[in-house]
């Protein structure tokens, strides 16, 4: 598949979209309630980032990006870590997403929860900061039968023993005989859209600029200085997880606007195409 490169200009400004200054709309709270908009996460100026119409023959049948809420700990005591990089991310990726393939994308990005009757309406799931997560039995029963019937969830943006540790119990609730495999780099998933010659550590972008003169690009935690792309299976050999460990694809799509330097190395070369490539895998294997 021909695609254009990514060369349009970042949507909107860091102050523009920090989110500073007022309280998210009922997020962080887990309640089973109809999936929610991220354009109704207005305390920023989210009616900035533009949308686009979907085809009116068939209004239903688009690809909709659902992150997944869950309980977790806290980013500075300030907001839920499932909720970093919320929604710049989603809105940017879901824009960069129609604009550079032929796929159609619905503009409005959806919350849901570990729901059964939400999870089913979409094949892709993100899921980030997953190295503080906390499941209930019933909850990892859930996203088993959501995976092994045919959902796909991304995991990204955790970092260091200490998270992949915490992670690895999540996972094991899941699926306690399962094991997450490296996904080499002639993996199709590197190669299905965009054709990427490394795995790529993606940094945070306060990270990247403050290392940009000596080329570090992992956080200071233990065991985050190596990327590591991993995938889960089902009984098929269907990947039905993968797992972004020690790099951050979200900040790449939320911080776009921040830098331009940081938007050429980072989210140009590698977030939007390896995030882009993720989804087609999803949705053709």
């Amino acid at each position: 598949m021909a695609l254009v490169s990514l060369v349009v200009p970042a949507l909107v400004s860091a102050q523009e979209s920090s989110g500073e200054g007022g309280t998210p709309k009922n997020f962080g709270v887990t309640d089973g309630s109809a999936p929610e908009s991220a354009r109704d996460y207005r305390y920023g100026r989210y009616e900035d980032f533009p949308t686009w119409d979907v085809s009116k023959e068939t209004p239903n049948d688009i690809f909709t990006f659902a992150r997944l809420r869950y309980q977790s700990g806290t980013w500075m005591g300030r907001r839920s870590k499932w909720l970093i990089d919320y929604p710049d991310s989603d809105l940017n990726f879901s824009y960069r997403l129609q604009q550079l393939t032929s796929l159609e994308v619905n503009p409005e990005p959806v919350v849901v929860d570990i729901d059964p009757e939400q999870l089913r309406h979409y094949p892709f799931v993100y899921m980030l900061e997953a190295g503080d997560i906390y499941l209930s039995d019933d909850e990892a029963r859930i996203l088993r039968e959501y995976l092994l019937n045919g959902g796909f969830i991304m995991v990204d943006d955790f970092w260091g023993y200490r998270e992949w540790d915490n992670f690895y119990q999540g996972l094991k609730q899941i699926f306690p005989d399962r094991e997450p495999q490296e996904l080499s780099l002639d993996h199709p998933i590197f190669h299905i859209v965009f054709e990427l010659k490394i795995k790529p550590q993606i940094p945070a972008v306060g990270i990247a600029l403050q290392n940009r003169d000596l080329g570090i690009t992992y956080e200071s935690k233990n065991g985050s200085e190596v990327a590591q792309y991993k995938g889960v299976y089902d009984d098929n050999g269907r990947m039905c997880m993968m797992i972004c460990f020690n790099t951050d694809l979200g900040d790449g799509w939320e911080e776009e606007g921040t830098d331009p330097w940081y938007f050429r190395e980072f989210s140009e070369k590698y977030a939007y195409p390896l995030g882009i490539n993720i989804i087609f895998y999803a949705l053709t294997h």
